[in-house]
């Protein structure tokens, strides 16, 4: 083939910076599309007030696909501490705002910082503005906000987003149309994977790609969003969600983690998400089993490299595969 393949990964939150410094490293064509359904801690507060779409999970997938100096990205993702108007706030949000006046609209931010910092691929939003989260949970109450929603003590029943009519960029569409591969994940299930997806013509984009459809599972499941959650039941939740089963392929942790390591954990009421393997493959999904965790600093997380270089080899032989036909 004469080009790079094209893949494209949908999220935000942390697991999605996590795996792009390590998909970066490969000769691959990536394109990132990020929920800006944020509205929580300095995103929020610029989303307010300047009426702008929340930049924190746009700011931290541009120091992950960035190319500079370690100085250079320390500053960008520097978080002042004092006591005055610019507590919480990171230099970067304030930089993309301060980027969004100056072009007005995000989007040129976002394309202009991508130059600045020497960004490899393509970082999108999910829509080019705000969009507010819900949650309708099973006693029929109604949460709103993204940062409110796993706080609420109640059990999620759906999501969704308003106002209704949100139209994703072209850009995104036409990169979800040319893609070899789509990743979804990892990410928050409900606020940082499903607030893309239910952008509507982004996620019938999705659903209806010839692409093979990769979702990364989730390492630990997440009180008030995916508390006691097997892997099935994350791909059943997405399903619901979309109307509609499209995924090919499931990651899924098969490595087990020290009691230590989860006992950090206990308070969160977090604990390993279980595979549930037969369940899977009733899905129709191919499971791909593998020892993808690291712990820095005692937190778990996805290993970069490891994730990164699955992805890599199901993509050539994917790409392979297609070729050949």
């Amino acid at each position: 083939m004469n080009r790079q393949p094209r893949i494209v990964i949908i999220g935000g939150g942390t697991g999605l910076p996590v795996l792009l410094r390590g998909l970066k490293k490969y000769p691959v064509d990536i394109t990132a599309i990020v929920t800006v359904a944020d509205d929580g801690g300095s995103s929020g507060r610029l989303r307010d007030d300047l009426n702008i779409p929340p930049p924190g999970d746009i700011r931290n997938v541009l120091a992950a696909l960035s190319d500079v100096e370690p100085l250079i990205e320390e500053m960008f993702q520097h978080r002042f501490s004092t006591s005055n108007e610019l507590a919480g706030h990171s230099l970067g949000n304030l930089i993309l705002a301060a980027m969004t006046s100056i072009t007005g609209n995000f989007v040129h931010a976002i394309q202009e910082m991508s130059k600045v910092l020497n960004v490899r691929g393509k970082v999108l939003p999910a829509a080019n503005q705000s969009v507010v989260l819900k949650a309708e949970m099973e006693d029929g109450t109604i949460v709103t906000g993204e940062s409110k929603i796993p706080y609420s003590g109640k059990k999620i029943k759906r999501v969704f987003l308003e106002p209704k009519q949100i139209q994703p960029l072209p850009e995104s569409v036409h990169a979800i149309r040319q893609a070899d591969m789509i990743i979804i994940g990892p990410g928050s299930l409900y606020t940082s994977i499903l607030p893309n997806l239910l952008v509507p013509k982004l996620g019938n984009e999705v659903r209806r790609s010839r692409a093979k459809k990769v979702y990364i599972c989730n390492l630990m499941t997440q009180a008030g969003e995916t508390h006691n959650y097997t892997a099935s039941d994350h791909v059943k939740a997405i399903y619901d969600h979309m109307n509609a089963a499209f995924m090919n392929t499931i990651l899924v942790n098969k490595e087990n983690i020290p009691a230590h390591v989860q006992e950090k954990y206990i308070e969160e009421m977090a604990k390993p998400v279980f595979y549930d393997v037969d369940r899977l493959h009733e899905l129709e999904l191919e499971v791909i089993p593998g020892e993808i965790v690291s712990y820095e600093g005692g937190i778990i997380r996805h290993d970069t490299q490891e994730v990164a270089d699955i992805l890599y080899h199901l993509l050539l032989a994917e790409t392979k595969k297609r070729f050949e036909a």
